[in-house]
C-alpha cells in the first residue's frame, strides 16, 4: 500500500509516528474499575498505532454504567492509568483517553455504593445492559440532574483531565457521541429540560461547550479532544431529526473556536454523507479523525484527499494489535472472538498473537 497512512503526523504539536488511530473501545476488564496490569498489556500490545484513544473511562463513580469499565476519579485509578500510558509510549504511541460518563445508559448494580444513575432528564432509555450480578436489565429511570448535579459533574471531568495528564496520558477525549451524558444534552430525545440546558440546540450544547471550556482552563486547549456522532440512534437517541445538520455544523464551528486538539467524527458509509464530512473538514480548523468502518483502502484514499488528518480503526485492532505492521505489508487480518469482548480475563484480549508470533508458531 502506499504510505500516506503511515507517514507520520503531528496533533498540537505532539509527534504521531503514523496516522493510525486505535478507536476507544469498551472491553471492561477493569476489575473494581481499577485498570490493572492486563490492561496496560492490551495498550501495550497495541502501542504500533500513533495514537491509542483508550476506551470510555467515567470521571465520577455515577458514570460507571456498564461492567467492570475503568474510572478515573480516584489515586489508584490514576497509578493504573500511568501504568497503562508507560506502556503505550514504549512502543512509540501517544494515548487520549476518553473521558465518558454513560449517564442514562447503566444499571445501579454496575455502580458503587452511593452512587446514582443521572441524565439530563429523567427519560429511561430503551433496551437492556449486562450486570454481572444480576444478567441482562432494563434500564431504569435515571434522576434528572439540577444545575448542581450540572456543576459537579464538570467538574469531576476537570477533575480526571488533571489526574490523566498528572498520570502521563497525552490527550483527554470528551466523548460526546454514541448516546452517554454528553449526547443526551445534545439530543432532543433525551434532552427534554426547559432550562438553560434544554429546549433550544444553543440550551442543548450548552454542557458541553462549558465543559470543553473549563478542561481547556485547566490542562489546555492542545491537549483536548472531542468526539461526536450525529446521525446515531445508538442508545435510543433520536436521529435525522430535522435541523440535526445544522446543529452539529453549528458546534463543530463552536469547537473550532476553542482551538482544541482534535475533532473526531463518526462517519460510517450510510449513515453520515460525504458532504456533510467535507462541511465539517471546512469548518473544524484542527485535526480531524474520521472512523466508521474503515479498511486500508479508504482510509489511503481519504488521507490523500485531505478529507481527514488521522484515520480510526475499531474492532480490526482487536485481534491484530500489529494492525498498522498487518496494515503495511497487506497481510491479512485475524478474526476477532466476539464472544469474549466484554469477559474478564486475557481470553479474547491479550491473548491475540501478532503477526511475526503467528509465522512463528
Amino acid at each position: 500500500m502506499s504510505t500516506t497512512l503511515l507517514s507520520p503526523a503531528t496533533v498540537a504539536g505532539l509527534s504521531l509516528q503514523n496516522r493510525v488511530v486505535m478507536a476507544p473501545m469498551t472491553r471492561s476488564r477493569a476489575l473494581g474499575n481499577v485498570p490493572g496490569e492486563l490492561m496496560a498489556t492490551y495498550y501495550g500490545q497495541r502501542a504500533g498505532a500513533g495514537l491509542l484513544i483508550t476506551e470510555g473511562t467515567s470521571p465520577s463513580p455515577n458514570g460507571l454504567g456498564y461492567a467492570r469499565i475503568p474510572g478515573l476519579f480516584n489515586a489508584e485509578q490514576a497509578q493504573g492509568w500511568a501504568a497503562v500510558a508507560k506502556a503505550a509510549h514504549a512502543g512509540g504511541a501517544r494515548v487520549s483517553i476518553q473521558l465518558m460518563h454513560a449517564g442514562r445508559i447503566g444499571h445501579p448494580a454496575n455502580l458503587p455504593e452511593g452512587a446514582e444513575l443521572l441524565a439530563p432528564s429523567a427519560i429511561a432509555a430503551a433496551g437492556q445492559v449486562w450486570t454481572d450480578t444480576q444478567g441482562m436489565q432494563d434500564h431504569p429511570v435515571p434522576r434528572a440532574m439540577t444545575a448542581a448535579d450540572i456543576a459537579s459533574t464538570r467538574d469531576d471531568y476537570v477533575r480526571s483531565a488533571i489526574l490523566a495528564r498528572e498520570a502521563g496520558i497525552d490527550l483527554v477525549e470528551l466523548h460526546a457521541a454514541n448516546g452517554y451524558l454528553l449526547g443526551q444534552f445534545l439530543n432532543p430525545k433525551s434532552n427534554q429540560r426547559s432550562d438553560e440546558y434544554g429546549g433550544s440546540a444553543e440550551n442543548r450544547r450548552r454542557f458541553l461547550l462549558e465543559l470543553v471550556d473549563a478542561t481547556v482552563a485547566a490542562i489546555g486547549a492542545g491537549r483536548v479532544g472531542v468526539r461526536l456522532s450525529p446521525f446515531n440512534a445508538f442508545n435510543d437517541l433520536a436521529a435525522n431529526y430535522e435541523g440535526e445538520a445544522e446543529e452539529a455544523l453549528a458546534l463543530v464551528d463552536e469547537l473550532s473556536k476553542r482551538g482544541i486538539a482534535y475533532l473526531s467524527l463518526i462517519a460510517t458509509p450510510g449513515a453520515v454523507s460525504p458532504e456533510f464530512v467535507d462541511a465539517v473538514r471546512k469548518r473544524f480548523a484542527g485535526t480531524l479523525i474520521l472512523a466508521g468502518d474503515y479498511d486500508a483502502a479508504r482510509a489511503e484514499a481519504d488521507l490523500k484527499a485531505g478529507r481527514a488528518d488521522l484515520i480510526a480503526f475499531g474492532r480490526p485492532f482487536i485481534a491484530n494489535p500489529d494492525l498498522p505492521a498487518r496494515l503495511a505489508s497487506g497481510a491479512a487480518l485475524a478474526p476477532m472472538q466476539a464472544d469474549k469482548l466484554y469477559t474478564p480475563g486475557p481470553e479474547g484480549y491479550t491473548d491475540y498473537p501478532a503477526l511475526r508470533e503467528s509465522a512463528a508458531a
